[in-house]
C-alpha cells in the first residue's frame, strides 16, 4: 500500500516540531500541517527546564537554543513589591539561581535552565525538523480523518484557496492545542474544566533597565488594589526580553464578561504596575486567556496518538507547560520511528499512553495548585474587612508591633509554599514510568524517597526513571555526561569493566539499534567515581537505556556467561519492544515507502 508519508502531524507547536525533528533524525518521512501562517505569535511559554534542556542536548539543539535564550542567571529573584519602581516587599530566590539549590540543580543534569520564549523556540525547531527532510504546509488546516488497520486517511483544508484534499499515512498525531479537534474526533476522555478563571496579558516594550538590571528577574509580581482580582490576586510584569520588552497581566471576573481592552483601559493599568508615570509605553498587543484545568486519560487510539497541549491544558504557573510538550514528543518519536521502521510491536506504542498521561495529569494539578498556593501570601499583605485592604496590609506588614511580626513570619511560610513552583527541581525531574516499555526489578520494593519528592531531584536507576546524570571523561580528557553517551535514537547497553559478557552479547545480538558504552574503558571513565556511586548496580551488571534515556532494564549483578548475557539481553529487547523473534529485525530494515526520496511530497 502506497503512503504519502509515514506520520502526519497536525500542529507545528513544540510538540508537532519536536515529534517531526525526532522522525527526520531517525530518517522517518513525516509531514506537519499548521492552520497558522507561522510559528507562535506571542511570548506564551518561555521557562525552559532541565529535564527539557537534556532532551534538546539529545537532538543536538541546545546551543541554538541557548542562543536566543535568556541565561539562567538573569531568571533570578522573583519579586513581590508595590510596583517595579516602588518599595519592595519580599524577594525569592527561584528557578534554582538561590545559594541553597544551585547545587542540587548542577548535580542533577548537565544542563541548567533557560528563558526562551515560545516564537524564538519553535523556530528552531522546525528549522532543524526541515533540514532533516520533513514536508510542511502552512494555512493548512485539519478537517477529518478515518483509520483502517493500516494506516490514517485525513482530509485537510488549504486555506488559502479552499481546496480540500487527502493524505495517507502510517500513523497521525494530534498536536493541535487546547481545543483540539483531534482530541474531540477520537473522543478521547477528558477529565476536569475549562475557562474556570480569566487573566488579561498586554505585551508592550519599554526600557525598564534602571528597576531591573540591579535584580535581575524574569516575574515580579505587584501588590496593588489596581490588579487585585482572580485567584493569584496580584499583577505582573513579566521580562519577555530583559529589559526592554514586557507582558503585564492581571486576573478578571469572568462572570462580568470581557474587560475593556482599550489603550485608554489598559496603559494606566500598566503604568500603576510599574510605578511610573512618566515611563514611555509603545503595546504591542492585548489580549485575554482562561484558566483551564483540564488532562486527557488516554492519549492515543489506534494508530492516530495526541500530545502537548491538545491532552493537558493548564495556566502557565509553575512553568510547565512547553517543558511537557516537548517531552511528549520526544516519548512519542522514537517509538512511532521504531514501529515504521519495522523494530517494534504495538505494545511499545500504546507505552507512550502509559507513561505520558500520569505526568500530563500532574502537571495540570500542580499548575492549578500553584495559582492557589498564592492565598498565604495575598493574606500577608491584607486586611480583611478594611476601607482599602491592600493599603492597610501593607502597613501592617511593615509595623513594628505583634501583628506585623505576625504577618511577617506568615509570609516566611508562604514562601517556603512557593518553593513548589519556583523550585520544584523534583516535580521537573523525577518522572517514574510504568509501562509495558519498562521492566521493572523482581523483589525490589517501591522506592523510597530520601527527600521531598516535588522539591528535590532523587538520582536513580530503577527502571522507568531517566538514567542519572554523572560527569565521565573521554580519551581526550573533555568532560562527557552519561546523558552524552546514551540516547541519541539508540538503545544503549551500560556496564562496567567487569561487564565484558554484555559487550559480547550486544555483538552477538547485532541489532541496528543497539550499542553498548563501558564506563571505566578509555572512552568513558568514571574519574571522579561519580557513576560509581550512583549507578546501584554492580560494576559487572548493566543497564538497557531506551533512546529517550528512560533505564528501560537492569541486571543488577550481571553474569560472566556470554550465552547467558546474550539471553537475558534479548528476553529484555523483545519484551519492551513487543517483539516475538529478534532475528527478523535486520540492518537495513526501514520500509521502502519510509525511505528518503528526492522528489517533494507534494509536487
Amino acid at each position: 500500500m502506497a503512503y504519502e508519508t509515514d506520520v502526519l502531524i497536525i500542529g507545528a507547536g513544540p510538540t508537532g516540531s519536536t515529534t517531526a525533528f525526532a522522525l527526520a533524525n531517525c530518517g522517518v518521512r513525516c509531514h506537519i500541517v499548521s492552520r497558522g501562517n507561522w510559528m507562535a505569535d506571542s511570548p506564551r511559554a518561555h521557562i525552559t527546564n532541565q529535564r527539557t534542556n537534556e532532551v534538546f542536548r539529545d537532538l543536538g539543539i541546545a546551543d541554538d537554543v541557548a542562543r536566543y535564550a535568556s541565561p539562567w542567571k538573569l531568571m533570578g529573584d522573583t519579586t513581590f513589591t508595590t510596583s517595579l519602581a516602588g518599595p519592595e516587599l519580599i524577594r525569592m530566590r527561584t528557578w534554582g539561581t538561590g545559594d541553597d539549590r544551585r547545587g542540587d540543580y548542577l548535580r542533577a543534569s548537565p544542563c541548567g535552565m533557560v528563558d526562551i520564549i515560545q516564537p524564538l523556540l519553535e523556530p528552531i525547531l522546525f528549522q532543524k525538523a526541515a533540514e532533516k527532510g520533513a514536508t510542511f504546509a502552512f494555512n493548512t488546516e485539519y478537517v477529518s480523518h478515518e483509520q483502517d488497520a493500516d494506516g490514517v486517511t485525513a482530509t485537510l483544508r488549504d486555506r488559502l484557496d479552499c481546496r480540500q484534499y487527502t493524505i495517507r499515512a502510517r500513523y497521525m498525531v494530534g498536536a493541535d492545542g487546547a481545543r483540539s479537534m483531534v482530541v474531540d474526533h477520537l473522543g478521547l476522555p477528558i477529565e476536569g474544566r475549562m475557562a474556570r478563571a480569566g487573566t488579561v496579558y498586554t505585551i508592550f516594550n519599554a526600557d525598564l533597565s534602571k528597576y531591573s538590571r540591579h535584580r535581575p528577574s524574569i516575574l515580579n509580581w505587584i501588590v496593588t488594589p489596581d490588579a487585585s482580582f482572580g485567584e493569584i490576586g496580584m499583577g505582573l510584569l513579566r521580562a519577555v526580553r530583559p529589559w526592554t520588552q514586557w507582558i503585564a497581566g492581571w486576573g478578571f471576573d469572568i462572570s462580568k464578561g470581557e474587560p475593556d481592552l482599550s489603550p485608554e483601559a489598559i496603559v494606566p493599568k500598566i503604568k500603576v504596575l510599574i510605578g511610573d508615570p512618566t515611563i514611555e509605553l509603545d503595546i504591542v498587543r492585548t489580549s485575554i486567556w482562561y484558566v483551564n484545568q483540564a488532562y486527557v486519560t488516554q492519549y492515543s487510539k489506534g494508530r492516530v496518538f495526541c500530545g502537548g497541549d491538545a491532552v493537558h491544558r493548564h495556566p502557565p504557573s509553575s512553568g510547565l507547560g512547553n517543558n511537557t510538550c516537548v517531552q511528549d514528543a520526544h516519548n512519542l518519536g522514537w517509538k512511532l520511528a521504531y514501529a515504521v521502521k519495522g523494530w517494534a510491536g504495538p505494545k511499545l506504542l500504546e507505552s507512550y499512553s502509559q507513561e505520558r498521561a500520569p505526568v500530563g495529569k500532574q502537571v495540570v494539578l500542580r499548575a492549578n495548585q500553584s495559582r492557589l498556593d498564592y492565598a498565604p501570601l495575598n493574606a500577608c499583605f491584607r486586611v480583611e474587612g478594611a476601607e482599602n485592604p491592600i493599603a492597610a496590609g501593607i502597613a501592617r506588614f511593615r509595623d513594628p508591633g505583634p501583628e506585623g511580626v505576625a504577618a511577617r513570619k506568615a509570609a516566611q511560610a508562604a514562601l517556603d509554599l512557593k518553593q513548589r513552583e519556583f523550585n520544584a527541581q523534583g516535580v521537573e525531574m523525577n518522572q517514574r514510568y510504568e509501562s509495558s516499555a519498562v521492566i521493572p526489578d523482581i523483589g525490589t520494593g517501591p522506592e523510597k524517597w530520601l527527600r521531598d519528592r516535588d522539591l528535590y531531584n532523587q538520582p536513580t536507576t530503577r527502571p522507568g526513571a531517566k538514567i542519572p546524570h554523572a560527569w565521565l571523561v573521554g580519551p581526550d580528557g573533555v568532560r562527557v555526561s552519561t546523558l552524552d553517551v546514551t540516547g541519541k535514537g539508540l538503545f544503549t547497553v551500560v556496564t562496567g569493566l567487569a561487564g565484558a559478557a554484555w559487550k559480547d552479547a550486544v555483538r552477538r545480538l547485532d541489532l541496528p539499534f543497539l550499542r553498548i558504552v563501558v564506563i571505566g574503558s578509555p572512552e568513558t571513565q568514571d574519574l571522579y567515581c561519580e557513576w560509581q556511586r550512583i549507578r546501584e548496580i554492580e560494576e559487572a551488571g548493566a543497564l538497557l537505556v531506551r533512546p529517550d534515556g528512560v533505564v528501560a532494564w537492569r541486571d543488577k549483578d550481571g553474569t560472566p556467561n556470554v550465552g547467558e548475557a546474550t539471553e537475558r539481553l534479548g528476553a529484555a529487547i523483545r519484551t519492551i519492544l513487543d517483539l516475538t523473534d529478534l532475528s527478523a529485525v535486520k540492518r537495513d530494515s526501514l520500509h521502502e515507502s519510509s525511505k528518503p526520496s528526492a522528489t517533494p511530497l507534494f509536487a
